[in-house]
């Protein structure tokens, strides 16, 4: 693989190769793709996760004395199970200008093509660096980016700037939601079913709490969004799966659900999770407890916390992105990436990348060819501006 040369198409083809599915090791993945820098005389470092089966990699091409440019990409993808696949889904297959396979779109495509300019990169001499940023776990929290920003903060120059590569249709996004995600368990107190005067319905009191919910995220929904640029225009608040019971003549004892909400930029992201845990603990657990002491708990255990993105106009970030796309527009989207991350970290960050949105997580998920040629030549105005030569 020494000083291997692989054009964009061919580096999604190996990419799109290996399952990368978030309950899976990325590990073969990321091996890959360091004997590839490596041949190009590029060494990278390895964030582990605690468990060590997954790791994040960064890699500098050029100078190391500056802060310099983050191109940042997830290597996870999201399951194909239970989806009615026409292809193989880890076998990328073009079909009249398509790329279909499993994260050709979200976002192995981007990775592809910052992973296949490498050559060039450094042929033409960088004036100032270039970061690879790849992650783990960004579709089940963006859990991984977390440890290897911090492991740049401390360890590196802080970079100038950012561009995450999720799919945008090569335009420029400064704005996008949050999210935060929970999980609630109550526990009851099992009886007869014949016998509910003495039992704690664990299932029933979920009930409530999700109605509690559904009524805050229509109040939501009400305040709307003063920006006038997200679709839909308010933050929304959803539950996702519940399970509890055993039996239709037991009373259940407990009760799990899963949910979500994803805040606006500039809103307090806090206020649902902050709502809800009041409401437990004044109008729930007081109930709870007088009929069936120490009895009846509810528990919230954060799930994922994705800051949401806010717009910078006129950061280091935005300039680039809009001059290198040719564009004077930045549009706001409704799904969250790690770019708020990264500007939490105090590092100005866009999002801009091949593909679109809507065929993410999709069966039969692609990527066009169009894009991946648009997001290449992204790349090379990037590399007109950063190399010497």
């Amino acid at each position: 693989m020494a000083g291997e040369h692989i054009d964009a198409v061919e580096m999604l083809r190996r990419l799109v190769a290996f399952d990368t599915t978030s309950r899976n090791s990325n590990l073969e993945l990321i091996d890959f793709v360091r004997h590839y820098l490596r041949g190009h005389g590029v060494e990278s470092e390895l964030v582990f996760d605690h468990g060590g089966a997954k790791a994040n990699l960064y890699a500098t091409l050029g100078p190391r004395e500056t802060g310099g440019i983050i191109l940042s990409g997830h290597t996870d993808v999201v399951p194909i199970d239970d989806q009615d696949w026409t292809t193989d889904p880890w076998r990328l297959t073009e079909q009249h200008g398509l790329l279909y396979g499993r994260g050709s779109c979200d976002m192995k495509g981007f990775v592809a093509c910052c992973l296949a300019l490498v050559p060039e990169f450094l042929a033409r001499g960088l004036k100032e660096p270039i970061h690879l940023a790849f992650s783990y776990d960004e579709e089940v929290g963006c859990l991984g980016v977390h440890s290897l920003i911090e492991h740049v903060v401390a360890n590196h120059p802080k970079p100038r700037l950012c561009l995450v590569g999720e799919p945008t249709m090569m335009q420029v996004v400064d704005a996008h939601k949050g999210i935060r995600s929970f999980f609630t368990t109550v526990t009851g107190l099992e009886a007869h079913s014949s016998a509910t005067h003495v039992g704690v319905n664990a299932i029933m009191v979920a009930a409530d709490l999700i109605g509690f919910l559904g009524r805050m995220g229509e109040e939501l929904k009400a305040r709307g969004d003063a920006t006038g640029r997200f679709t839909p225009p308010y933050t929304t608040l959803s539950v996702g799966t519940i399970e509890g019971g055993t039996a239709v003549n037991i009373i259940p004892r407990h009760c799990r659900f899963a949910w979500e909400y994803r805040p606006l930029p500039g809103t307090d992201a806090d206020e649902p999770i902050r709502r809800f845990e009041e409401h437990v603990r004044t109008q729930v657990m007081p109930a709870l407890e007088e009929k069936a002491p120490g009895v009846a708990a509810i528990t919230t255990v954060p799930r994922s916390v994705t800051p949401a993105l806010s717009p910078d106009p006129g950061s280091a970030a935005e300039v680039l992105a809009k001059a290198l796309a040719g564009t004077n527009e930045t549009l706001a989207v409704s799904y969250a990436t790690e770019a708020g991350i990264f500007q939490v970290h105090g590092i100005p960050t866009v999002v801009c990348g091949p593909g679109d949105i809507l065929q993410a997580h999709r069966p039969n998920e692609f990527v066009a060819l169009d894009q991946i040629r648009a997001c290449t030549a992204f790349l090379r105005k990037l590399a007109d501006r950063v190399c010497a030569a």
